[in-house]
């Protein structure tokens, strides 16, 4: 689920006036015949579509949540996927017009991109050949992500600003009164654990990053590994685009990290006392999801979907979530 930095972002009906007849009249207006089949796909932060076309095969279009990124920031992602297809990695580039244009406006003034359709398995997570090659890819990935740095985009600990997502939880519509001194003092000792664990550990480098590598934006097709969306690419350590593909704490999460070494290996060098940053950026991507779902909640589509936001027993839930990554990332500082 993407994780948004954005605390400025209008929630309420960001995606009025993107009714049907509008997002064909914008498909239309680059260029493109829609045949009027249009199938929303599974997305909360962006809207995307399945579009049909007269004679040609259906396209996807993805429109931004505005505010999100500003057009600066998105066009960074672009310029970061163009380089990466450009070396033929095995990633999806936004399609570009007849002008070089991959960004465009609809008259509701959403900002969009189409993409080649591209269907694909999930991974098999235990799958050696699968893991080592995406340990490839990503170390190729890096290794064209550092050779620039993102002007527009975030760094990786600004993008999920512990600070800030503490204070839009509080100030938020979800936290149940009875829950707010347990849920404050536990996300309290949580940011302070995360504090203490990086102020240890070296800086990390930066590098342009996936940002969000989890299975669910991994695609095999064709014998290959592919890597999608890249919404929320920011620069950071690499490590980040790693530690979700193991799964949880164990035998088969070792043998996992060092499948994506070894492919990771044959391209890039890779600090292994980075795997200590782990637990403090699953903390830092816990509390993003909870500051996500409120910063949202006016969307919607969010109450329907996360209905158990509103239920008492699930804050305490979250509080014990809390206090055991707090404890998770004390272990990592020792």
């Amino acid at each position: 689920m993407p994780l948004t930095h954005d605390r400025t972002t209008p929630a309420t009906r960001p995606y009025a006036g993107l009714h049907p007849e509008a997002i064909l009249d914008a498909i239309a207006a680059t260029g493109h015949e829609p045949d009027g089949r249009l199938f929303a796909l599974n997305s909360f932060e962006n809207r995307v579509y399945q579009i049909g076309l007269e004679g040609e095969a259906p396209l996807i279009a993805k429109f931004y949540r505005p505010g999100r990124w500003s057009e600066a920031a998105i066009r960074e992602e672009h310029a970061f996927l163009a380089e990466l297809a450009a070396a033929d990695l095995w990633v999806l580039a936004p399609l570009t017009d007849a002008g070089g244009e991959t960004l465009h406006r609809s008259a509701s003034g959403h900002c969009f991109a189409l993409f080649r359709r591209f269907g694909g398995r999930p991974p098999d997570p235990d799958d050696r050949a699968q893991l080592i090659s995406l340990g490839r890819l990503l170390a190729r990935i890096h290794a064209i992500g550092g050779t620039r740095r993102y002007l527009a985009r975030p760094t990786l600990a600004a993008h999920l600003d512990l600070h800030a997502a503490r204070e839009d939880v509080l100030q938020g519509p979800l936290l149940p009164a009875g829950a707010r001194a347990a849920w404050q003092s536990a996300a309290d000792r949580l940011i302070a654990t995360v504090e203490d664990l990086e102020a240890l550990l070296p800086t990390p480098i930066g590098v342009r990053l996936h940002g969000d590598c989890h299975a669910g934006n991994v695609l095999v097709r064709d014998e290959r590994t592919w890597l999608v969306d890249f919404d929320d690419s920011v620069s950071g350590p690499p490590v980040q685009d790693l530690w979700m593909l193991l799964g949880a704490a164990g035998g088969e999460a070792e043998r996992r990290q060092g499948l994506l070494l070894e492919g990771y290996l044959e391209f890039a060098d890779f600090d292994v006392g980075e795997w200590r940053r782990v637990e403090a950026l699953r903390a830092r991507r816990i509390l993003h999801f909870t500051a996500w779902v409120t910063r949202r909640w006016d969307d919607p589509a969010f109450p329907p979907a996360f209905p158990w936001y509103g239920q008492a027993a699930h804050w305490d839930r979250e509080v014990a979530a809390l206090r055991e990554q707090a404890e998770a990332v004390e272990a990592a500082s020792e």
